[in-house]
């Protein structure tokens, strides 16, 4: 699976961006040392010139070997002069240069190795962050909050078929999607969010989805029919590199909301129980919402594939009285 131009084009951007702004300060450093050190300008001119009478002597030909040995040691006496007198003022050569976000490739992406030119690991995060980015945009993903998180619209009364009251239980699920936000990492958990709409499922969720991208990590919002439909799209598609299917397999962290109300096809089953699947499989983190009970569940699915969530998840039940109902 691939990515499409689009994300692509925006994973470039981002290393370009890094690259941009370091090379901006590091000349922005070099010119306040020039103002400084007016003679450190000089001896940098020198280093200069001595790669550029290198480039000359390969192209001229004759005695390159004699030539480029010459060169070299003047170069590095160069050097040397050059190091003192920065280190006398409190430089070192390595302040004028680029304070690259990716030292293996300077952020342009690729390096060679073994002389093959090799797709650096942080293209390839930058490529997860840019799908993530597209595939978030219309997602809900800043409107909920920790903090607008009100317990006050629960009831306290214990309702028989409960062991608690809702605020009790909305205590303490609050608590838990707090701490898991905040001790989220590659090898966090999945949870499994299930009761009636409006209880504030997709809320938390959300709420959890936004510490998790504060702390650099990439995470991907959808509903189900969202998921499944791009999924049948890249099945189908006559061009397989331009999908960002696989960015629902590559990301930190997925959160499916409203599972089950996806148009059921053998398709559709298959697909969610691939992905969900391959997710666990690699031990990344799936947070699952959904309105039906279990045994509607395993209806639309089957009941291996609820047993295998649960065996996987920390299950979170919602109960008490439609919070948008109350609000109103």
């Amino acid at each position: 699976m691939g990515y499409n131009e689009k994300t692509r084009r925006r994973a470039a951007e981002i290393l370009s961006e890094r690259r941009l702004s370091a090379e901006t300060a590091a000349e922005q450093r070099r010119e306040r040392v020039f103002r400084e050190i007016p003679e450190a300008e000089q001896y940098d001119k020198k280093l200069s010139a001595c790669g550029i009478s290198a480039v000359r002597a390969l192209i001229k030909g004759g005695d390159v070997e004699s030539e480029l040995t010459k060169l070299k040691t003047e170069s590095l006496s160069v050097q040397r002069e050059y190091e003192q007198l920065l280190d006398r003022h409190g430089y070192t050569l390595s302040d004028l240069e680029p304070d690259y976000f990716c030292e293996k490739c300077g952020d342009t992406g690729y390096f060679e190795s073994g002389n093959k030119t090799v797709m650096c690991d942080c293209l390839k995060t930058a490529l997860t962050e840019a799908a993530c980015e597209e595939l978030n945009r219309n997602s809900p993903l800043t409107l909920s909050t920790f903090e607008d998180f009100d317990l006050k619209y629960y009831s306290m009364d214990i309702d028989d078929r409960y062991p608690r009251s809702p605020y009790e239980q909305m205590s303490k699920i609050l608590r838990y999607c707090k701490k898991y936000a905040d001790n989220f990492s590659l090898g966090s958990g999945n949870i499994f969010m299930r009761g009636k709409t409006g209880l504030g499922k997709t809320h938390l969720s959300l709420a959890i989805a936004n510490e998790v991208i504060k702390k650099g990590y990439g995470v991907i919002y959808a509903p189900a029919p969202k998921i499944v439909a791009t999924l049948e799209k890249e099945q189908f598609a006559r061009d397989k590199s331009a999908s960002d299917v696989s960015m629902f397999t590559d990301c930190d962290l997925l959160i499916v909301d409203d599972l089950g109300t996806e148009f059921s096809t053998q398709f559709s089953k298959s697909a969610i129980y691939n992905l969900f699947n391959e997710r666990l499989l690699s031990g990344k983190p799936v947070i699952i919402n959904t309105n039906c009970e279990l045994t509607e569940l395993e209806e639309l699915y089957s009941q291996r594939f609820i047993s295998r969530i649960m065996g996987e998840a920390t299950r979170l039940d919602f109960f008490g009285t439609d919070v948008r109902i109350i609000k109103k």
